[in-house]
């Protein structure tokens, strides 16, 4: 277990040190927030900071610090290593500087921020990509906790049957009211129960671990990179699995959401760089939990890769009994639904603000609305129909995610270079996820199915380009 708690110093006093020196570096000031100059009652709001900060966690933290440590601890006790520097200098930077930039341009959402930052023409590959993540999202957190709640709670077949489709209904018509009412009508109003709920479950498996003795491998005792049973490579698969708990472009979207509600610049790193901090220790005690469960046989190598979901209901109730581990399965479905509701609600503000339309205007966000869910239906019934659909889904989603996040730390490395900030700080991480997207890609049977000997070589030509581009970018 020292490898594990190795890991959480550097993510508890690493996070504190780094977002105390980015948070001087942007030196915060009192000037008027946008959710106080340009309050409107649906999106502009000012909102207090613990209810920012506790909403801004829910956006962020869906199934993703779940589901993917429990398949990236696959690779190994260098998890414990790979999350918590990832999370300080990488993911926790990343959404920092996107919801204080989005506060500094009067609430941009990120198409309007890469827009500005870094073009036109950048911007239109953006909003692709931008449009299919949300959708994404939409559907995986509405698949994960509707399968969740029917096998773990209600102990039933998650086939699309009636029950199942009643399920998804419910999820539906909630994400749909969480879409276009304003954010402090049911958002600001329940996210607090949500939140007691959520913080029961993660610290319940946290310490279950301690209480149950989970052993735990140590670096040192199986090897560094490439261990995992399939043959899967470190990198990019490690970084594209474990998105959520490291570096996930979809929290750009949700901290420049949030910039919207943020009653003053000073609650910034509290709201947006302590959030991610605390998503990272979620998503270590996640893959502790895993390794641990199969250390003592209760669940094997094979289930970690291909029943992952049931696996963390075994592994709850294991830990905390009946009524515990529900409560834990509960969490786990909180998160995931208080992610598909904003990314819906920030694909449709986004949108909104593309198309220049009021959204303050019932009728027209409805109008707006509707194909949206429409499509993420689409999108579900396929991932529940194919054999393969919510693999396929998945892997979408995952290197969906790392991409958005490329254009993000590329947004914040040219505002950083443009105010005379150390913009290495962002450039540097964003290089990393651009040679992890883009040999994933080049190797993937989902994309171009190269070879590695291929693969590495060009990817680092891509990456090179990468930063060439945003240091010759004038815009």
């Amino acid at each position: 277990m020292i490898t594990f708690l190795f890991g959480l110093v550097i993510l508890i006093v690493g996070g504190a040190l780094y977002g105390r020196f980015a948070d001087k570096m942007m030196r915060p000031t009192d000037s008027p927030t946008p959710a106080v100059r340009l309050k409107n009652g649906m999106d502009f709001i000012p909102m207090g900071k613990w209810k920012n900060s506790l909403i801004e966690l829910l956006n962020i933290a869906g199934t993703g610090p779940v589901l993917g440590p429990v398949q990236g601890i696959l690779f190994g006790p260098i998890a414990f290593i790979a999350i918590p520097i990832g999370c300080v200098i990488g993911g926790a930077f990343h959404d920092y500087m996107s919801g204080m930039i989005a506060l500094r341009c009067n609430g941009a959402q990120m198409p309007g921020l890469v827009r500005q930052f870094l073009g036109k023409y950048v911007s239109f590959v953006y909003h692709v990509f931008i449009c299919l993540l949300m959708l994404l999202v939409g559907a995986v957190f509405i698949y994960t906790p509707g399968d969740l709640f029917v096998a773990q709670i209600l102990g039933g077949s998650v086939d699309l049957g009636p029950r199942m489709i009643i399920v998804y209904g419910v999820i539906f018509a909630y994400y749909l009211a969480a879409t276009l009412l304003p954010i402090d009508k049911i958002i600001g109003r329940i996210y607090p129960i949500f939140g007691a709920i959520l913080l029961l479950s993660a610290v319940g498996i946290f310490l279950g671990l301690f209480l149950r003795g989970y052993p735990l491998q140590e670096v040192w005792e199986v090897g560094i990179m490439d261990i995992h049973p399939s043959g899967l490579h470190f990198i990019p698969m490690f970084f594209v699995t474990v998105a959520c708990g490291i570096v996930s472009g979809f929290h750009s979207t949700q901290a420049a959401m949030i910039s919207r509600t943020v009653s003053s610049e000073k609650h910034g790193r509290q709201t947006f760089y302590n959030t991610m901090i605390a998503e990272g220790f979620i998503a270590m005690t996640w893959a502790a939990a895993a390794m641990g469960a199969v250390q003592i046989g209760l669940v094997g190598l094979e289930d970690l890769q291909t029943k992952a979901v049931p696996v963390v209901g075994i592994i709850a109730r294991d830990m905390l009994g009946n009524i515990g581990g529900s409560i834990a399965i509960i969490g786990i479905i909180v998160l995931a639904i208080t992610s598909g509701d904003t990314a819906l609600r920030s694909l449709r503000m986004m949108l909104g603000d593309a198309l220049a339309m009021d959204q303050a205007n019932h009728r027209k966000i409805l109008i707006l609305t509707a194909p949206l869910f429409l499509l993420v239906a689409g999108v579900l019934f396929f991932a529940k129909t194919d054999a393969g659909g919510f693999g396929i889904l998945w892997r979408y989603f995952s290197w969906a995610n790392e991409t958005i996040a490329v254009f993000a730390f590329a947004m914040i490395a040219v505002y950083m270079r443009q105010n005379k900030l150390p913009y290495l700080m962002a450039l540097l991480p964003g290089m990393f996820y651009m040679y992890v997207v883009a040999s994933y890609i080049l190797n993937a049977k989902i994309g171009f199915h190269l070879p590695w000997e291929i693969t590495y070589p060009l990817a680092g030509v891509l990456t090179a380009v990468y930063a060439i581009a945003i240091a010759r970018c004038r815009v």
